[in-house]
């Protein structure tokens, strides 16, 4: 197991949220156990929160770090907002073994935490990328944990089927991330974003990573990818999609007008999800990927006014 060093977050950007920690079992039934963070962030005032508890679940290769300007106006709404630093990523343990990252594993760890740990309930779930497939999957075996759902830029798909135009992307992605010796997050977020990142922006997001071996879990997400028919993840994919075709809660999708894949298009979400129906989906203009850097401000109000409309 690894953990990256304290004094690699000294003096971030934009980013003064104490840090709080979950231990959570490696693997079931085993006594070794790894230690997840997450920024927990809620009103001064107690008669200003509204009580609800919005989690936010971020991508790859980001961390919690993304969401730093969007939990402001969010918490100064009421809210209570817990920002998970995904297993290999940011502040949480980094696994040394990479095969142990999996979408099961994934799962099951933020499972742990956020239901086991910190006894979550009515969650409000915001996911984005990677964070979003993750949290479709904890949607769809935990239902009623959820009283509303945005989803943005991601989706949830078996491999095997035709991969559409995104899948060059996903191909320069894969090659990116297994060739690259000296691997940086930084410029990623930067190139699949609109505004351009200041340095310290883009070592912010590399702060997580003082050597290869902490770059696993970054690595391994592109390889993890669905593609053939037979793919280990395609049954948990397909189990999920029996329960989020029939699912009503609320569920929004904000989306990039210019994501370098979907380019604003949640249909694949949003036509198969009833509870997605007659909502205000949303293609932010302005906005690629990393929505939450270049349209903070329209993402955290958009995401309000989906509270306080459901």
């Amino acid at each position: 197991m690894l953990r990256t060093p304290d004094d690699r977050f000294a003096d971030l950007p934009d980013y003064p949220f104490k840090p709080n920690y979950v231990t959570v079992p490696l693997e079931p039934g085993t006594d070794e156990t790894l230690r997840l963070h997450y920024v927990d962030e809620r009103p001064s005032d107690p008669s200003k929160a509204s009580g609800e508890t919005i989690v936010l679940l971020h991508g790859n290769p980001a961390w919690s770090y993304l969401y730093r300007h969007v939990i402001p106006p969010l918490v100064a709404a009421g809210h209570r907002c817990i920002a998970v630093d995904l297993v290999g990523h940011g502040k949480s343990d980094k696994v040394a073994d990479r095969f142990s990252y999996s979408y099961a594993s994934h799962v099951r760890w933020l499972r742990e935490a956020l239901f086991k740990r910190l006894g979550l309930r009515n969650v409000t779930l915001v996911c984005h990328d990677w964070g979003g497939t993750l949290g479709l999957l904890l949607l769809a075996q935990n239902p009623d944990r959820f009283r509303r759902v945005v989803a943005s830029n991601t989706g949830l798909r078996e491999g095997g089927a035709d991969l559409g135009p995104g899948w060059q992307h996903m191909a320069k992605w894969l090659q990116l991330t297994q060739r690259t010796e000296d691997l940086r997050c930084g410029p990623i977020v930067d190139g699949f974003s609109l505004t351009e990142l200041p340095a310290t922006v883009q070592a912010a997001y590399d702060a997580p990573y003082p050597a290869d071996a902490y770059l696993h879990g970054v690595r391994r997400f592109a390889v993890l990818i669905p593609i053939n028919a037979d793919d280990e993840a395609n049954p948990m994919i397909s189990d999920a999609w029996k329960v989020l075709q029939r699912l009503r809660t609320p569920f929004l999708c904000l989306f990039s007008a210019q994501d370098h894949v979907t380019r604003g298009n949640h249909s694949a979400l949003s036509d198969h999800i009833p509870g997605a129906k007659g909502q205000p989906h949303l293609a932010i203009e302005g906005a690629a990927h990393f929505v939450q850097e270049d349209r903070p401000a329209e993402f955290a109000a958009a995401v309000n006014a989906f509270i306080s409309s459901t």
